[in-house]
């Protein structure tokens, strides 16, 4: 009876083992062979002429070869059959099987214990050396074929990223037309599911994956990465007005943020004394930062103003030849003579300013669900979502500017066409003039509104102006909203990368760098970025 027991239990384990060892061989070999028969299958059984409307976006045949890919790669011959007996593929069906991929990807980490096991099998069939070949060969055969090749590169890369041949293989005989945002998303996404699977399964004790998912944490994370992204966006928002209505990247924009601090620290701190000295206040008296935002901004302001009317302004009142490079050469030395004059004046000691209140952080209790806590409690710190606040309001404040006043208009109408304005009686040098010095100002705003955040070193703007630059890209190149959304995503993404890297000691000093990646891909992916228009 006692060897009775344990047999049984073997006996149970093994048929247990066997079942995923068959729905692991499924995934693995019927599903890519199903793939294959998908992708080369169902572009041909659908009849363009189909049940479409004419004004569709639509493509047929870009998203039947990888709907028929992605369905035979999840639900192998029942997708299939489904295909060939509807003969049309709805968008909605099309996303359907996208999701189910996604699903059949993440249900790996249940089914395979060995991270190098999936690790292999995902550089056998995809991975980074068939996202080269993609890149290479795609592009190449769009090329030969005499056809548009402005999406070939990024896609034949993702395409072999994320399932290698499979989907490579239809794209080189069939070459459809790649413009089609489905193939965009599909491909991020699956890409997406890939890594998410490969680092659920290398670090499986990681707080952001770890099973059961940590909602707290990473709804914690996003929160920190919100408040944080509206005065990144503050930032990129000055910046990207400078290059709408100039045409022009200020070098000199970080320097400007740096300056706005120290402007907001030292001011602050001179008034305080004369108030002490003069006993009108107690020696334990001290004004509110807030009072140093409007201070930075005005003192900024008036030196924008003046640094474009000397030293821009000949650049476009035709008295310079090379003016793109005049503009990059001023600005940069100047945000060189910035940095380092505040350096010799202040020294290198990092400085921070008093904090905006007693109160220090901000606790909301647990959000619960049926009874048993979900999510929470959520911790804020207090000076963190003031200046996210203050960036906000003034981020709205320049929309309803623009939006509603005239020389808000009169910055549009330059930003659009010069010599159009011009004829309106709007006078593009005074706009050229005060959409700098208002980006300046906006820039210098940010810094002091960040100052009781983070210490402040003269050499704090080099890393802002790069965060601003990415920002730009991410968001369009002269949209305002494109600058907010794309301050709110780099935000929520330092924080989320930073906190979920494998090693939390080394988390924070790579930072920036998951925003140089997002940039690198950007770059790769939409140029134009979210909002920017085509010249």
């Amino acid at each position: 009876m006692g060897n009775a027991m344990p047999t049984a239990f073997s006996s149970s384990l093994q048929k247990v083992c066997f079942v995923d060892n068959i729905i692991l061989a499924w995934l693995v070999l019927a599903g890519p062979i199903w793939a294959l028969l998908g992708g080369w299958l169902v572009p041909q059984w659908l009849d363009e002429s189909s049940e479409v409307p004419e004004d569709s976006t639509y493509q047929p045949n870009t998203s039947s070869m990888l709907a028929g890919a992605l369905g035979g790669f999840t639900l192998g011959p029942l997708a299939l059959g489904y295909f060939w007996q509807r003969r049309y593929i709805p968008q909605k069906y099309f996303w359907i099987i996208t999701l189910l991929l996604i699903f059949v990807l993440i249900q790996l980490i249940h089914r395979i214990n060995n991270p190098d096991t999936v690790s292999n099998l995902w550089l056998l069939l995809a991975g980074p050396l068939w996202a080269v070949i993609g890149w290479i060969v795609i592009s190449r055969r769009y090329r030969q074929q005499g056809l548009p090749i402005e999406s070939a590169n990024a896609i034949g890369g993702l395409a072999g990223f994320v399932a290698g041949p499979l989907l490579l293989i239809p794209l080189y005989f069939q070459t459809p037309e790649l413009q089609h945002r489905g193939w965009w998303l599909a491909l991020v996404g699956s890409a997406m599911a890939w890594f998410y699977v490969l680092f659920a399964l290398a670090n499986p004790e990681n707080p952001c994956v770890a099973m059961p998912f940590a909602p707290t944490y990473v709804t914690q994370q996003t929160i920190n990465g919100l408040t944080i992204g509206t005065i990144y966006a503050l930032t990129a928002v000055g910046l990207t007005l400078i290059y709408s209505v100039q045409g022009i990247v200020n070098l000199a924009h970080g320097q400007f943020y740096m300056v706005g601090g120290y402007l907001s620290y030292y001011s602050l701190s001179a008034a305080n004394d004369v108030l002490v000295n003069n006993g009108y206040v107690s020696e334990d008296f001290t004004i509110s930062p807030l009072w140093g935002i409007p201070v930075a901004g005005i003192l900024t302001f008036i030196g924008g103003w003046l640094f474009e009317i000397m030293f821009l302004r000949p650049m476009h009142t035709g008295k310079i030849e090379r003016a793109a490079e005049y503009a990059i050469l001023i600005t940069f030395g100047f945000g060189f003579f910035l940095e380092y004059t505040t350096l010799a004046l202040v020294g290198p000691f990092s400085q921070r300013g008093e904090s905006y209140g007693e109160l220090r952080r901000i606790n909301f209790g647990a959000v619960e669900f049926d009874g048993e806590r979900q999510f929470g409690p959520f911790l804020i710190l207090a000076d963190r979502a003031i200046a996210g606040g203050i960036g906000l309001i003034l981020i709205g404040l320049l929309l309803w500017y623009l939006q509603r006043t005239w020389s808000g208009r009169a910055l549009r109408a330059v930003s659009m066409h010069k010599d159009a304005a011009a004829l309106t009686g709007v006078n593009p040098l005074r706009m050229n003039t005060f959409a700098f010095a208002l980006g300046s100002m906006l820039a210098a705003m940010s810094g002091a509104a960040l100052i009781p955040v983070f210490a402040w070193v003269p050499w704090v703007g080099g890393e802002s102006a790069i965060r601003a630059y990415v920002i730009v890209v991410l968001g369009g190149l002269g949209s305002v909203p494109g600058a907010l959304l794309g301050g709110l995503i780099v935000g929520v993404v330092e924080a989320l990368g930073s906190g979920c890297y494998p090693d939390p000691s080394r988390g924070a000093a790579y930072k920036e760098a998951f925003a140089l990646l997002m940039f690198a891909g950007v770059l790769l992916i939409r140029p134009t970025g979210l909002f920017g228009r085509k010249e």
